[in-house]
């Protein structure tokens, strides 16, 4: 791509707000994942502007005459519908699924019912709201996985093997959020796949000598592995995307994010949960996977701020596609 053609294209985006920060528990990862995509749209030429996000974000981005606006919240407050439901208030394209589809994406109990309504395989749960739900989640059987039902990054999430380690895990879940889940733990691999422009990136099996994939491992644990080639055959990693794919547009996602699954020694796939913003640091997986089709990180950005254009109606042209090279 020439200068002249790149100028050309970013000026296209016009003004453009970074989002990044917020009050959420997974702050400091968002100020990561915000401060390289900014980075990276600006190397792309983007006229680009970080905002560390606070409860005057409204006037702000109504005052700071922006075109678009480049989502990189994680947790609540920015991934749940609240800010995605301010920015149309304000008739601000934004990049990432709509009010329903983040909403139903944070919230991982809701986004299980789905699933488990459409017939596609996710793990037993049980929603923790009091005492009596803690007898309902050991009828699953131990293991267990809990978590809070609206955190990311793994935050607040603990594994249990006996009813005492299961009150104890619902205490660790409340003090992030008013209800916990319960989940049947899966032995066997870990996969993610990351979604672009309504296509599966290629798959990461995610490897690590901790429990599980926990906040630790995965942004300050230098023993966490990433395949990418992820081992698979070609035709059971492409029916895994197919699913991945299924899972996210089942719950209305759109644009980009990532969903998480199991695959257990018979070979079955459980879906996990989805991220509509997942993160974006040189620890996180969504650039791994693009990377993987020859996509650097600022394309990768370009990318996915080009689907904002889609919101007004306009042709992305070739950059809004996933394509190698």
């Amino acid at each position: 791509m020439n200068d002249h053609r790149l100028r050309f294209d970013a000026a296209r985006f016009g003004r453009v707000a970074v989002l990044y920060g917020g009050w959420a528990a997974e702050r400091e990862v968002s100020l990561r994942s915000g401060q390289a995509v900014l980075n990276g749209l600006l190397a792309k030429g983007v006229d680009a502007h970080g905002i560390d996000v606070d409860r005057d974000i409204l006037s702000r981005l109504a005052d700071g005459d922006f075109d678009r606006a480049f989502v990189v919240l994680h947790g609540r407050g920015g991934e749940d519908g609240v800010i995605q439901g301010a920015l149309e208030v304000l008739g601000l394209p934004y990049t990432g699924s709509g009010v329903i589809g983040s909403a139903l994406g944070m919230d991982k109990y809701r986004s299980k019912l789905i699933w488990r309504g459409l017939g596609l395989a996710t793990p037993e749960f049980q929603l923790i709201r009091d005492e009596a739900d803690l007898e309902r989640a050991a009828a699953l059987g131990f293991p267990l996985m809990i978590k809070p039902i609206h955190e990311g990054s793994s935050i607040g999430m603990s594994k249990v093997e006996t009813r005492q380690q299961l009150a104890a895990a619902w205490n660790t879940a409340r003090r992030y959020d008013r209800a916990a889940l319960a989940e049947r733990w899966i032995v066997g691999e870990e996969y993610t796949a990351s979604i672009l422009g309504g296509q599966a990136l290629p798959l990461i099996r995610l490897e690590t000598p901790r429990e599980f994939y926990d906040y630790q491992a995965k942004y300050s644990e230098a023993t966490t592995r990433y395949h990418c080639p992820c081992g698979l055959q070609e035709e059971t990693e492409a029916e895994i995307q197919a699913l991945a794919l299924q899972a996210f547009q089942a719950i209305d996602a759109f644009a980009w994010g990532r969903v998480d699954l199991m695959r257990d020694g018979a070979g079955k796939s459980w879906l996990i949960e989805v991220n509509t913003v997942p993160g974006m640091t040189d620890h996180s997986l969504v650039p791994m996977a693009a990377k993987a089709l020859g996509i650097d990180f600022a394309e990768l950005a370009w990318r996915i701020l080009a689907t904002t254009l889609e919101m007004n109606g306009e042709d992305t042209g070739r950059e809004g596609r996933v394509e190698t090279g």
